[in-house]
């Protein structure tokens, strides 16, 4: 069974990989309005990690059986 916890951890690992391949884009294209557009998706993806992030550690404290060892 997979747990919340475990299912919250795969969702921030994908989003991280996401933000770093746009970033990775961003770096790589000479084109400006797709580097600027890269950089933005980018932007709105760690902002989203730093949201998940709180609910996995609210999630863990409210249930300590879902922290990850």
């Amino acid at each position: 069974m997979v747990t919340v916890g475990t299912q919250m951890q795969q969702a921030i690992a994908g989003i991280q990989s996401a933000a770093a391949t746009m970033k990775t884009f961003a770096l790589e294209t000479q084109d400006q309005q797709a580097k600027q557009q890269y950089q933005q998706i980018a932007q709105t993806l760690e902002n989203a990690l730093q949201t998940l992030k709180q609910r996995q550690q609210y999630i863990e404290q409210q249930e300590p059986q879902y922290k990850q060892q």
